[in-house]
C-alpha cells in the first residue's frame, strides 16, 4: 500500500522511480497502474500556442507517470461563450491533441445556451473529428431542458459528458450546476454515461446525492487530497463508479493523484479509478473511431 506521506515525499519523481509498491507475482517486477485523467485543460499552462503548451503537458505527464489525459476547454477561460469562442476554444484543444496523439483525447466545450451551436460543434468536433466525449461547465445548469438535445446527441454518438458540478455554502453561480441538478438530468437520461465534475466539491453530500442513479459516476477532481473521500466513494457508490481527474492546471497533479494512491482500498478498486472505469465507457466511441486504446 502506497500510504500519502510516501506518495508526497515523491511526487516530483516519475512512479517509476517510486518505491515498490504495487502487487507483483514472484520474482517479477512490480507493475504501476495505468493512469488516465478524465478532466485535463490547456488553461494556464506555459506557452503561446497550444502546441507549445502541450509538450508541457507532456513532460509533466512523464514526470508524474500519467499516461492518457481527456483535454477541454481552450484560453481564454470562457464561462459563456458565444459559438464563435466556443469554435475557437475546441480548435484549441484540437491543435493540443494532434500533436500528442498517443497522449491526449480530446472533450468538446459546449454551451447550452446555443443549442444548435453546440450541436453543430458536437458534430464537427466528435461526429467528423477526433474528440471522444463532452464537456459541460457553467454556462447553464445542466437541468435545464435545453440540455436534453446535447445529451441525446452525444449519447448516439456514445460520447460521455463530463458535467462541472459545485455546492458552494454561499450559493452557486446563475448557470453553476449541482449535484442534484445533474441527479434531475440523469432520471431523464437513464442510459447516458454521466460524469459529475468535482462531485459537488462537498465531497461527502456529493456521493450521496448521486448515489441512486447508476448512470452517474464520480469524478475525484478538484478538491483537497482530504483523507476518507475515496473510501467513502467506493464504499458508497462501489469502485466501478468512480473516475480520477486532476482538472490540472487548475489543480496539481500531485495532490489529485494523492487521493487514489494514498486511499486504503483494495489494488483492483485503485486501478478501476485510475483508468480501468474511464476506459470502459470511452471503449464503444474508441472503437468507432478506429482507436487502439
Amino acid at each position: 500500500m502506497l500510504d500519502r506521506r510516501t506518495f508526497f515525499k515523491h511526487a516530483g519523481q516519475s512512479l517509476a522511480a517510486m518505491p515498490a509498491v504495487w502487487p507483483s507475482s514472484g520474482n517479477a517486477a512490480p507493475q504501476k497502474p495505468l493512469i488516465w485523467d478524465v478532466h485535463f485543460h490547456l488553461t494556464n499552462w506555459p506557452g503561446e500556442t497550444p502546441e507549445d503548451r502541450m509538450k508541457e503537458i507532456v513532460k509533466v505527464l512523464d514526470r508524474m507517470g500519467v499516461d492518457r489525459v481527456m483535454l477541454s476547454l481552450g484560453y481564454p477561460l470562457l464561462e459563456n461563450p458565444s459559438p464563435e469562442q466556443l469554435r475557437a476554444e475546441n480548435d484549441q484543444v484540437l491543435r493540443g491533441i494532434r500533436c500528442a496523439p498517443d497522449r491526449a483525447y480530446g472533450f468538446v466545450y459546449l454551451n447550452p445556451n446555443y443549442v444548435q451551436a453546440s450541436l453543430d460543434e458536437l458534430n464537427r468536433c466528435v461526429h467528423d473529428g477526433p474528440m471522444v466525449g463532452v464537456k459541460l461547465w457553467v454556462a447553464r445548469r445542466c437541468n435545464a431542458p435545453e440540455l436534453d438535445p446535447i445529451v441525446e446527441r452525444a449519447a448516439a454518438m456514445k460520447a460521455p459528458i463530463l458535467q462541472h458540478t459545485w455546492l458552494k455554502v454561499g450559493g452557486n453561480g446563475p448557470g453553476e450546476s449541482t449535484p442534484y441538478d445533474l441527479l434531475e438530468l440523469a432520471r431523464r437520461h437513464p442510459g447516458v454515461p454521466l460524469i459529475c465534475g468535482h462531485t459537488g466539491g462537498d465531497w461527502e453530500l456529493g456521493i450521496r446525492v448521486i448515489r441512486s442513479e447508476k448512470n452517474v459516476y464520480s469524478e475525484l477532481a478538484g478538491s483537497n487530497p482530504t483523507s476518507g473521500y475515496v473510501e467513502m466513494a467506493v464504499r458508497e457508490l462501489g469502485p466501478e463508479r468512480i473516475i480520477y481527474g486532476s482538472d490540472a492546471f487548475g489543480r496539481s497533479i500531485a495532490s489529485q493523484l494523492g487521493k487514489v494512491m494514498g486511499a486504503e482500498i483494495p489494488e483492483s478498486a485503485r486501478r478501476l479509478i485510475l483508468a480501468e472505469n474511464l476506459k470502459r465507457l470511452l471503449t464503444p466511441i474508441l472503437r468507432g473511431k478506429g482507436y487502439q486504446a
